[in-house]
């Protein structure tokens, strides 16, 4: 008979922990030194301390851009230090903090990186880079760019609208999103990527402790890395409420066949919009699958691979394809595995 001895061991106060100087976490099942980024992350979380509570060293910062849009949103007659406090600029000894910075007009942040591409990467079309200026005017260059590449006007009788190839509403929250949760105290930019066919945003971040890539992507839970960056886009209306960006995302692409996809890493999370359309992008055969899935029901793979025709091992194939793509979604694991739309 087998004997086990099962051990609890409870979350500590006071991190990090070190074995013989280094600090080390869990990835799946093994155990992994911590790099240089994260162990400063859980310095500051050893003393209840986030990166933009720290102070940012400067004593001078101008709130130009901040003032204007507090303005506004906000109808302020007067943007005064009362309202930087109250919108938590300040540390406890009265110094501007990393907040404060990220809205100043000017500070030492990297920023956002936008590159637009022809037919392959090696055609680089338009690039900018955004840095070292307020995170409101990151924001506002950035949707500038959906606007010049993703619409167009169209006139039908005596009206003209404006036609989105990929939804602003939905680019916009992914853009609210990698600013507000990307880790700022890594020295990298928030990478946006422009193609015919999707725009691509990359965020040095990775998922809080404690929430799954599973839960991040369903918006079940929301815990701001940076509550003070968060709480000022909502107090201007840039998001609508905390934690919905990926719900409000998806739910724009509901009566569009292409979907938005997410990827998450230790370092980076990945929001793919795609163009919007009623038709899906595939060969024959992922066609085939797909229409075995049309009539909106969850199939096992060996069912999928019956009505199509085709062996289990090109069925998974396929199937992958179309989940990278965004157009099949997994349910399950192991033998109770099941697939749907």
């Amino acid at each position: 008979m087998n004997k086990i001895i099962h051990l609890i061991i409870f979350e500590g106060e006071f991190k990090p922990y070190l074995y013989k100087g280094k600090a080390y976490r869990r990835s799946d099942s093994a155990t992994i030194e911590v790099d240089q980024g994260e162990f400063k992350r859980l310095v500051l979380e050893g003393s209840n301390l986030s990166f933009e509570e720290i102070s940012c060293g400067e004593n001078e910062l101008v709130f130009s851009q901040l003032t204007k849009k507090l303005k506004e949103k906000l109808e302020l007659s007067k943007v005064s230090e009362d309202v930087l406090r109250t919108l938590g600029f300040f540390t406890k000894d009265k110094k501007y903090n990393n907040a404060a910075s990220l809205f100043a007009d000017k500070n030492h942040f990297y920023g956002i990186d936008i590159a637009r591409f022809g037919k392959t990467i090696n055609e680089i079309m338009d690039r900018e880079i955004i840095a070292g200026v307020s995170i409101l005017k990151q924001y506002d260059d950035a949707i500038s760019m959906i606007r010049r590449y993703y619409q167009y006007e169209e006139i039908s009788g005596i009206e003209r609208k404006v036609v989105e190839l990929i939804p602003e509403n939905a680019y916009r929250e992914a853009i609210a999103n990698a600013l507000i949760h990307r880790d700022w105290s890594i020295n990298a930019h928030i990478r946006i990527s422009l193609f015919e066919d999707k725009i691509e945003i990359k965020s040095p971040e990775s998922l809080p402790n404690g929430i799954t890539a599973e839960e991040y992507e369903n918006g079940e839970i929301s815990c701001l890395r940076n509550p003070i960056l968060g709480n000022i886009f909502f107090r201007l209306k840039y998001i609508e409420m905390f934690g919905t960006g990926v719900t409000r995302i998806k739910y724009v692409y509901s009566n569009s066949k292409t979907k938005p996809t997410f990827s998450i890493t230790d370092h980076v999370i990945s929001v793919t919009l795609p163009v919007i359309s009623n038709k899906y992008n595939v060969s024959d055969d992922e066609e085939k699958v797909i229409s075995s899935l049309e009539k909106g029901v969850s199939l096992a793979s060996s069912e999928i691979a019956k009505a199509s025709g085709f062996t289990k091992t090109k069925t998974l194939r396929i199937l992958e394809k179309l989940k990278e793509k965004g157009y099949v979604k997994m349910n399950g694991n192991g033998r109770s595995t099941k697939y749907s739309l």
